[in-house]
């Protein structure tokens, strides 16, 4: 059985999940929850989304989509297609017994794939700030909320958020 694949993002109230290849706000919540959600599990992810990054997240194991045959980086795995990609992530998820697939990002990726999504687990950002990367639009009528958190911002949160899981209908 092909295990679950499971959006991972941030969207601000305008749309933004990043600006100037990064995110633009700092929401050490936000970190935490994302750690918590991709621990032991393959991630799938786009070149620039790992560069902002900056390196493979231990813990995880990191699939990176470039068409860039000369990228390379340490401790991840590559692929040049999107179908290898997700071939690739089946594979780590069943030998790490992982319950499912992290899609984290970017846009481009996040485009590609809602329509295979099984599952969505976003941070609703109560801010807007400008940026120059968009979450694509959702058709909210394939979705159905199956849980929401609502914490109180920690002192360093820049701002109010929630965390919202969504199953596929």
């Amino acid at each position: 059985m092909t295990p679950p694949l499971a959006i991972v993002a941030a969207i601000a109230r305008n749309g933004v999940i990043g600006a100037g290849g990064g995110l633009p706000w700092n929401l050490p919540s936000d970190r935490a929850h994302f750690r918590a959600l991709t621990m032991g599990k393959p991630m799938l992810m786009g070149r620039k989304t790992f560069q902002s990054i900056g390196r493979a997240l231990p813990g995880r194991e990191t699939i990176v989509l470039t068409r860039d045959i000369n990228f390379k980086a340490e401790a991840i795995h590559l692929a040049h297609d999107l179908e290898t990609a997700l071939a690739l992530a089946v594979e780590r998820a069943k030998a790490m017994n992982a319950s499912e697939i992290i899609l984290a990002g970017g846009a481009d990726l996040y485009a590609a794939l809602i329509g295979r999504a099984d599952r969505m687990y976003i941070t609703f950002v109560e801010s807007a700030p400008e940026g120059d990367v968009h979450f694509p639009v959702i058709d909210w009528s394939l979705w159905r909320e199956a849980s929401r958190l609502e914490p109180e911002p920690r002192p360093q949160d820049e701002t109010r958020f929630s965390f919202v899981e969504f199953r596929r209908r």
